[in-house]
């Protein structure tokens, strides 16, 4: 495994000795060969990757698995995530693959494919969309944000991760990697994901994926009020044209690779091995 920043490369997630660590830092990780197919993974509104190691050891190495945290800026535009991405994967010779966008992801995915700088093989969409389908609640959840204080929603993610205990009881590595992440949050991750909120809130992406150039998928979770599958599915399969397939997995909710990691691997796995 190596884990990688932009324009530097070292062996942990800590900051070089004597080198300023900054909210505008993005991260890469790699998992796997460059001889293997390659998968890149666009996280949620949560930034990280601290939340797909249940999804990459279901892949069991079939692939070179590329991670992306975001920075936890408060000024980026989508189209800077974008370029930020190309740059990080063009110094680290990632020059094709696979798309793995989840929720907010996607919309960096519409952006990348847009921009064409990038040879995107295809794209699986995970939880994500083109428009958000409600774009009001996006906005409602920011209020929340600014309402709600730091402390009160870390004893609300606690809460959860004690009621997923049973949910991941077959998963003890996914159970402590939801534990980490909650302990490991900070209020600068909470403005953060309150700027990719705003962002989803104006984003329009639809003239990109009316146009798609690339095989286009869709994973979802039966349960999901986050971004209602309903709306979505019915969305892309009349406006378009590059999509395959859009499956839903009945047991799982808008965390579809977290809730259904091994059925959702396989499930991309094949997406990506047709021929």
């Amino acid at each position: 495994m190596r884990v990688k920043h932009l324009g530097m490369e070292h062996g942990t997630d800590q900051t070089p000795t004597g080198q300023k660590q900054t909210p505008e830092n993005i991260q890469l990780r790699i998992h796997g060969s460059s001889h293997l197919p390659t998968l890149i993974y666009l996280p949620g509104l949560h930034g990280n990757w601290s939340l797909v190691g249940g999804f990459r050891r279901a892949l069991g190495g079939r692939v070179r698995f590329v991670e992306i945290t975001y920075p936890s800026t408060l000024t980026w535009s989508l189209e800077e995530h974008a370029a930020a991405v190309e740059t990080v994967l063009a110094q680290h010779q990632v020059a094709s693959g696979w798309l793995l966008a989840e929720s907010f992801g996607s919309q960096i995915a519409w952006v990348l494919i847009g921009r064409k700088q990038f040879s995107v093989q295809g794209l699986v969409l995970a939880g994500g969309f083109v428009r958000h389908p409600f774009r009001m609640g996006a906005r409602l959840a920011q209020k929340f944000c600014d309402d709600i204080s730091f402390s009160i929603l870390r004893r609300i993610l606690f809460g959860y991760a004690r009621v997923s205990r049973f949910r991941f009881r077959r998963s003890p590595e996914t159970f402590g990697e939801i534990q980490e992440f909650i302990a490991g949050l900070k209020p600068r991750d909470l403005q953060a994901a309150k700027h990719r909120l705003h962002l989803v809130a104006q984003s329009d992406l639809c003239s990109i994926a009316h146009h798609a150039p690339i095989p286009v998928y869709a994973l979802t979770g039966l349960f999901d009020p986050v971004v209602p599958w309903i709306w979505v599915r019915r969305w892309m399969k009349k406006n378009c044209a590059a999509l395959r397939e859009y499956k839903i997995i009945w047991h799982a909710d808008h965390n579809v690779l977290g809730t259904a990691s091994a059925k959702a691997a396989e499930q991309v796995w094949r997406w990506m091995d047709q021929k």
